[in-house]
């Protein structure tokens, strides 16, 4: 059976979505308006950098982990990518504000918010953030998709000026205009079921918010140890900070290592980490370790390979490399 979205109806459902539509379109733009026009934030090794903040996306993505790891690892290819990301936010928010290709404009949308549903649904301190943005943005693309734009559009001026175009079936399904679709009913049901199971179980993947225990991967640092070698010389091993705040480091104020008595034979104190050799520390990302004013500073998705000289101490595999937060939070790795 066929359903057919009369005109005056369609009408109805894009204004009803009218403040949605601008909204929408307002989320997606004022990121191109953010990042170039009140401070341009495509600008590599530059605080605030957007790349640096994408990298933040890395540790805990689901299904795109390769792709971000391949662009964080390629600076130039990332900046690229981030330029033409931007340029395509911008596009879709301002047609989307604008009622113009409003169909197609809300397919890029709906992809958009996937994008950051995947890459960061599992950051946000306090409100499961980046998680509710992209789930909200999936549905609301979707809705988007349905309503088309109503009278206050530039659809609706194409539309009313009777362009030939317009009475395409290419227009109805890229701009606005009567819809009709076959089995119109099950196919929204379907989707919306769908979008529904996306919901859930990104919900439960990320956050544990559907049953059992209820987690926040962004509350406090934590930094995995691997790789740990030495030689009479040198210990190397490599850290990677995988959870807590994306808009604040953890601050490593001790590196110790620690005999089979659990005694500390070695210590890198906090002066010295805030001074560390740059030569010793060779980062895998654009988001950096690095030394700060008075410590380590180790961001959300940096990884980095840090070489320790032993001087005169003699290690074993019995010994433990500790890395000591100013949180007091500590993380250990046996040497083996």
């Amino acid at each position: 059976m066929k359903y057919t979205i009369e005109h005056s109806a369609h009408n109805a459902a894009g204004l009803f979505t009218l403040s949605l539509r601008w909204v929408i379109g307002w989320t997606y733009f004022s990121a191109f308006w953010r990042r170039l026009i009140l401070d341009n934030k495509l600008i590599p090794d530059e605080a605030g950098y957007i790349g640096e903040k994408f990298n933040h996306f890395l540790p805990n993505a689901l299904g795109i982990k390769p792709i971000i790891e391949y662009l964080v690892s390629n600076p130039e290819v990332l900046q690229i990518s981030m330029v033409a990301f931007t340029i395509v936010e911008a596009i879709v928010g301002l047609l989307i504000i604008l009622g113009l290709f409003t169909r197609l404009m809300s397919i890029g949308v709906f992809s958009l918010a996937m994008g950051i549903l995947l890459g960061s649904g599992w950051i946000g301190t306090t409100c499961l953030d980046e998680w509710q943005i992209g789930v909200l943005g999936v549905a609301g693309g979707f809705t988007l998709f349905l309503s088309g734009s109503g009278v206050y559009s530039l659809d609706n001026y194409l539309i009313a000026k009777n362009y030939a175009f317009t009475h395409k079936k290419w227009f109805a399904f890229l701009g606005s205009g009567n819809l009709s679709i076959y089995r119109l009913k099950p196919i929204v049901l379907g989707i919306s079921v769908l979008i529904f199971g996306l919901t859930l179980f990104t919900n439960q993947y990320f956050h544990g918010g559907v049953f059992g225990k209820l987690h926040n991967k962004s509350v406090k640092p934590k930094i995995e140890i691997s790789n740990v070698e030495y030689t009479d010389t040198q210990l190397k091993f490599q850290m990677f900070r995988v959870e807590g705040a994306d808009v604040y480091g953890s601050f490593l104020i001790y590196i110790e290592i620690l005999n089979e008595k659990n005694e500390v034979v070695k210590t890198i104190n906090q002066n010295e980490l805030a001074q560390y050799p740059v030569e010793k520390i060779h980062n895998h990302y654009v988001a950096k370790v690095k030394s700060g004013v008075h410590s380590l500073i180790v961001p959300l998705g940096a990884k980095a390979d840090f070489v320790i000289d032993l001087d005169t101490i003699k290690i074993n595999k019995n010994y433990k490399l500790k890395l000591i937060d100013i949180s007091g939070i500590e993380w250990e790795k046996s040497i083996e």
